[in-house]
């Protein structure tokens, strides 16, 4: 008797998987320069590859990779930039600003868009997410523990993983992307063993990122977590946010847990405008120089990179000369204030508005794209609720950081990829039918030319 073998499908490794080793390669050590003026770190020059390789790809395949649509929602920042650029001090500096601005606004979340075959990509994106974070949040703690961490009110405690002094946001950065992506994987999977994962994911990263002693990246990640909540159904958000609220009382009320510093820094938020510290302070003056440059010339900015030239010109004499950075094994050292650090004032100032309006164009249809997406995907029964909720969620925290943060440091191409899966879920990902295969419309086209007789 002849014996029959099953055939099997080839094995097809995921063409997404060069953009998870972009993600990896931020586990790396940083070194001075990475990824900030300095020049191009590790996982930059990766990044710049996914997007050579995603070329290649299209040419061999030869066909359209965007919809028209989808072309115009990335591209839309490009006019302000070129722009901008045109407007520059320096050739060079608008040649490196465009090219810095392209790669985190559209070649790379491009790339990711095209890359991206479904949500089982997605999830693969995402968990790497919560990965990279799971590693620079057990360096962060492990540096407040042993205090070998950033400098912060003169001892060596601040959580900043691989990214060092020099990047002190770097590491809450990391983090509040895979607690964002772990608690909308934890809202939408509907398998109880993944949710529980997810959960005790979440769970275990906002302890480095309440050592990251980040306010910015803590009122990012409040709101964004409530929003999440709520978009995952408005019971649910009650039930979870009564649980919350109680283990915050039990924890810190009852046991006491919180250390002294980390309750002076919770504390401070609220006398930001009453009893600001120098931070706050330095903070306020560059946001009234980027808009005094943006009334200098309203319309098209005073160039990309030029906010450092312009900025004592149109700074009051309370801006101090520099922040106080060391620790992390790197050596005292005042490191100057070289950005408003508010990306909306950032680009108003350098880009003007039309740039401003481009740049945040783009990311409002992207919301709006997403949100949609998200309605749909409830309607059809749920099926990929964790990828809505952890790209709505991702928007929500960058949308909400950029109020106190810009883009710059190694981490930065962390937000490229950021708004690729973005991008994705948007522009492609919300469209999907329940078995994740293809778009609505063509699938009832297909359907349609099988049944027509031959």
């Amino acid at each position: 008797m002849a014996l029959t073998l099953p055939l099997h499908r080839p094995l097809r490794l995921s063409p997404v998987l060069p953009v998870v080793a972009v993600v990896a390669l931020l586990a790396l050590p940083a070194t001075p320069g990475d990824g900030g003026d300095g020049g191009a770190g590790p996982a930059d020059a990766l990044s710049a590859l996914v997007v050579l390789f995603c070329a290649v790809r299209l040419l061999r395949a030869r066909r359209r990779p965007l919809t028209p649509a989808a072309a115009m929602i990335l591209g839309l920042p490009v006019a302000g930039l070129a722009l901008a650029a045109v407007h520059a001090l320096t050739p060079g500096a608008g040649i490196t600003g465009l090219g810095r601005y392209l790669q985190v606004f559209v070649l790379v979340p491009a790339a990711v868009v095209l890359l991206v075959r479904d949500r089982a990509d997605f999830r693969l994106l995402a968990w790497a997410f919560v990965a990279l974070a799971g590693w620079q949040g057990t360096l962060g703690v492990h540096q407040y523990v042993t205090r070998t961490g950033a400098s912060y009110e003169g001892e060596d405690i601040r959580a900043v993983g691989t990214f060092g002094a020099a990047d002190v946001m770097g590491m809450a950065t990391v983090v509040s992307f895979g607690l964002v992506c772990a608690v909308g994987l934890a809202l939408g999977r509907p398998a109880v063993r993944e949710r529980m994962i997810a959960a005790c994911c979440a769970l275990a990263l906002s302890v480095p990122l309440a050592l990251s002693f980040s306010r910015g990246a803590w009122i990012a990640t409040a709101v964004t977590l409530t929003v999440q909540l709520v978009l995952a159904g408005l019971r649910r958000a009650l039930r979870i946010g009564a649980v919350v609220v109680a283990a915050g009382v039990v924890l810190v009320g009852g046991l006491g847990v919180g250390t002294a510093m980390l309750q002076e820094r919770i504390d401070s938020i609220g006398q930001v405008t009453a009893a600001p510290d120098q931070s706050v302070t330095d903070r306020y003056t560059m946001w009234a120089a980027a808009t005094d440059m943006w009334r200098d010339r309203p319309l098209t900015g005073v160039g990309l990179k030029a906010f450092p030239e312009y900025r004592d010109g149109h700074a009051s004499l309370a801006l101090s000369s520099g922040s106080d950075t060391g620790g992390a094994g790197a050596a005292f050292r005042r490191q100057p204030l070289l950005s408003p650090h508010n990306m909306y004032l950032l680009v108003l100032g350098e880009q003007g508005l039309i740039g401003l309006l481009c740049l945040a164009g783009s990311w409002l249809a992207l919301l709006v794209c997403a949100l949609r997406g998200l309605r749909r995907t409830r309607a059809a029964g749920g099926a990929g609720l964790d990828c809505a909720l952890a790209a709505c969620g991702l928007l929500v925290w960058q949308l909400v950081d950029f109020v106190y943060a810009d883009i710059g440091g190694p981490s930065t191409v962390l937000t490229a990829v950021c708004f690729g899966l973005i991008a994705w879920w948007a522009l492609v990902g919300g469209d999907l039918s329940a078995t994740g295969g293809h778009t609505a419309v063509p699938a009832r086209r297909r359907a349609a030319a099988e049944a027509a007789p031959r």
